[in-house]
């Protein structure tokens, strides 16, 4: 891939402001039982997952080793989410933003990132809306079965503006990942437990047989592995969080 210099370090972020929301789903899984309220503190979020465009600055600035599939055309659109990350590679690249912005950059608490999926309104099962073919603007395309990952920013943009939330790739987070966690997590700041063998992840993937992914629903990944529909999004500190 060709370097593009004019690309902006710091991706678009939106602050989301400190607040209590009803996380989990009594009706789901057993895994996001029992639906809790939860107060997270303040943070910021960027509008859509990191790109390979934006990845690739990080690869030309560190000499790190590219993922997985870099070379592979269906998934090294400059404006396709990079995939093939690790948790390890996922946190390297927050790191490494930290360090050229000034601000911490990380990866989101499950809490954080159900937060923001649901946009402020916690009745409604995607981010989008109800309609689990409603995620994009264009009726036609929430309809067709995808074979590789969309280029970012295609989906209807949920109630705090965030783009793709719920589809086309899994999204890491820094927690990790325990099903009977909920029974025991704390209502403020929820961290996730200390230890564990797997990272919490969300978000649905293009690869599945069903896509889309409700906001409560939650998913795990060994944090070595690197996989075609796995990738991440940008959360920061804010000097209120």
């Amino acid at each position: 891939m060709t370097l593009d210099t004019t690309v902006a370090l710091a991706p678009e972020m939106v602050t989301i402001a400190g607040g209590a929301f009803l996380m989990g789903d009594d009706r789901g899984r057993p895994d996001e039982r029992p639906a809790h309220r939860v107060w997270v503190d303040a943070f910021a979020v960027a509008r859509t997952p990191v790109t390979n465009r934006e990845y690739a600055r990080f690869l030309a600035a560190t000499g790190v080793s590219p993922p997985r599939y870099w070379d592979d055309s269906r998934f090294n659109a400059p404006s396709q989410p990079v995939v093939a990350v690790s948790w390890h590679d996922a946190v390297a690249y927050c790191d490494w933003l930290s360090t050229h912005t000034g601000r911490r950059c990380r990866l989101p608490t499950e809490a954080e990132w159900e937060r923001a999926a649901r946009g402020g309104r916690d009745a409604e099962t995607y981010p989008w809306g109800n309609d689990p073919q409603g995620w994009s603007a264009d009726p036609a395309l929430g309809r067709v079965r995808q074979t590789e990952p969309n280029p970012v920013g295609l989906s209807r943009p949920n109630g705090f503006g965030l783009l793709d939330l719920g589809y086309n790739v899994h999204e890491w987070c820094s927690d990790w990942y325990d099903p009977a966690w909920y029974a025991v997590a704390p209502e403020r700041n929820p961290r996730g437990p200390q230890s564990g063998t797997r990272r919490a992840s969300r978000g649905g993937a293009w690869r599945h047989q069903i896509q889309v992914c409700r906001n409560a629903a939650r998913s795990s990944l060994n944090p070595e592995f690197q996989y075609n529909d796995y990738g991440f999004r940008v959360f920061a500190d804010t000097e209120e969080g």
